[in-house]
């Protein structure tokens, strides 16, 4: 299947011919239609978040060093900003069907200028996040071969292993990943759950239930009264565990009519995943009684660590074999999640190729599978080389090249996450279009304050990374990743403002491709 666009694209940037160019069409490759379903998307997006890994990694983090009792409470208070920040995307999402996301929404609402330089960000965040989540999938995955098999192989080979599943899988259309994501998504969420009745059903812990680790002020407070700070860190960790929920209007021109598909799974994938979290970690803090968890998540118990958190309570619930089941399920949802990564940084590049910024090659699908091919095969490239150069440096997969590419990856993403929320409002009120869906709260003061939130976040983000980094602070990437960040975005500006002097028509496509029939497809079996 192909869209018209380039010449073609009219002054709204919709796909047809007929535009202001008046000159002939561009023939643009499109993904595969309804190779994926509301469930199939929503998969995709709670696979990104991760929600095993970000409870084990994060979890206990807000506890032992952040909002102490109070962690439940900072992911109450993450659910509400990220619910208000999804009100303004989905009045986007409704309008506008793209593989960038972000890319288009913001070149929409800001301008195409602001657009390619949120676009690029957008690629550097989802490019690295791949190889970050595959350096914790080989950290975890090597220990585990080793204390329960006795085999012991270096980290990378695990590495490049996941690399290696990860791009066969992304050959074939959206549906297959769907598939794998799905079941490893249920697991995950199974054991979480189980864990998490087996405290609710037997009463709660030592301090029963702790009330207090879900009123909202402790999203506020330190650990232990420690002050703003550590309250701010807690916070940060909580927003954290949500990046990649967004990844939803992505799968746009996949999926069964996007103009629903897409709202509908973003507000599933954030109130679903938010109350989880809340419920999931009030359950660990009360299982293991409020002080004794601080007292774990800050290795304060002999013997113990983060992860005691979970596994203590889960084998006196439910046994030593529920143990071995959770550190497994480690693994595979972390595999899931860099999966769900890879797919997003696939669209991206592909977005941004097909209008003929970086290469036109990465622009093509492939002719049987409507999968974005070419720009899959680089996205995997690019993620071997990052892993092999952590390799060749003798740096860590969890201290460096997992820690380090997330703090990198979050940055980015979390500033372009802002611009979108300020896009909605100039698409809407500063440009006036849709008056049909235009609204004082849905597209003005949600955005607006969800903007403002997210500015927070970042905030929060640069006061606090030197903790979040732990041990790899002391490294050269480490001081580089604001830069790096700056650098990108200044790049994504120079680059417009070169088009729109020297390429002109390419200037005028940029951040327009979107799908003006996404609403009209042919009848056929939704998969799922």
């Amino acid at each position: 299947m192909a869209i018209q666009s380039g010449d073609a694209v009219g002054g709204d940037g919709r796909a047809g011919g007929g535009g202001q160019g008046g000159g002939g069409t561009d023939v643009v490759n499109r993904l595969k239609a309804d190779s994926v379903g509301l469930v199939g998307v929503v998969f995709m997006a709670i696979a990104t978040a991760a929600p095993i890994t970000a409870m084990t990694g994060n979890l206990p983090i807000i506890v032992g060093q952040g909002n102490g009792v109070g962690a439940p409470a900072a992911y109450v208070f993450a659910t509400v900003v990220l619910t208000v920040f999804s009100v303004g995307y989905v009045a986007m999402a409704r309008h506008i069907t793209a593989a960038g996301a972000f890319y288009g929404y913001i070149s929409h609402g800001l301008g195409r200028v602001a657009g390619m330089a949120a676009g690029l960000l957008a690629v550097l965040a989802y490019i690295v996040f791949e190889a970050s989540i595959i350096g914790f999938f080989a950290y975890s995955l090597r220990g585990l071969v080793s204390s329960q098999l006795g085999v012991d192989l270096a980290w990378g080979w695990y590495a490049l292993f996941g690399l290696l599943a990860i791009a066969v899988m992304a050959w074939f259309d959206l549906h297959l990943t769907a598939r794998v994501l799905g079941i490893a998504l249920v697991l995950e969420i199974t054991v979480l759950s189980a864990v998490s009745l087996a405290v609710l059903f037997s009463g709660g812990g030592p301090d029963g239930f702790a009330g207090e680790a879900v009123n909202p002020l402790n999203a506020f407070r330190g650990v232990g009264g420690s002050g703003a700070a550590a309250a701010g860190l807690g916070l940060f960790f909580a927003f954290w565990s949500w990046v990649g929920f967004e990844s939803t209007a992505m799968y746009g021109e996949e999926s069964r009519d996007p103009k629903r598909v897409v709202p509908r799974a973003t507000l599933i994938s954030v109130v679903g995943v938010g109350l989880f979290y809340v419920f999931v970690s009030w359950m660990i803090v009360a299982g293991n009684g409020v002080g004794h968890a601080v007292d774990v998540a800050n290795g304060l118990v002999p013997g113990k660590d983060g992860n005691s958190l979970f596994f203590d309570p889960l084998g006196a619930h439910l046994g030593a074999w529920a143990v071995k089941v959770f550190q497994w399920l480690v693994v595979t949802g972390s595999f899931a999640c860099a999966m769900a990564f890879h797919q997003c940084a696939a669209r991206y590049l592909y977005a941004i190729g097909r209008e003929g910024f970086i290469h036109p090659a990465l622009g093509r699908t492939h002719p049987r599978h409507g999968s974005p091919h070419v720009a899959s095969v680089v996205q995997s490239v690019i993620a071997v080389g990052l892993v092999l150069a952590f390799l060749a440096a003798g740096m860590d997969p969890y201290v460096h090249l997992y820690t380090l590419l997330a703090l990198l990856g979050t940055m980015a993403i979390l500033i372009v996450q802002t611009l979108c929320s300020f896009a909605v409002v100039g698409y809407f009120h500063v440009q006036g279009r849709h008056p049909e869906t235009r609204h004082w709260f849905r597209t003005l003061v949600a955005p607006v304050v969800g903007g403002v939130a997210m500015a927070g976040v970042v905030v929060l983000l640069v006061i606090n990374k030197d903790t979040a980094a732990g041990a790899a602070s002391d490294t050269l990437l480490f001081r580089l990743i604001p830069y790096l960040v700056i650098g990108t975005f200044l790049a994504g500006i120079g680059l417009a403002l070169y088009m729109k002097n020297r390429r002109p028509e390419r200037y005028a496509r940029m951040g327009r491709i979107i799908l003006e029939d996404a609403a009209e497809r042919p009848q056929a079996p939704v998969p799922v």
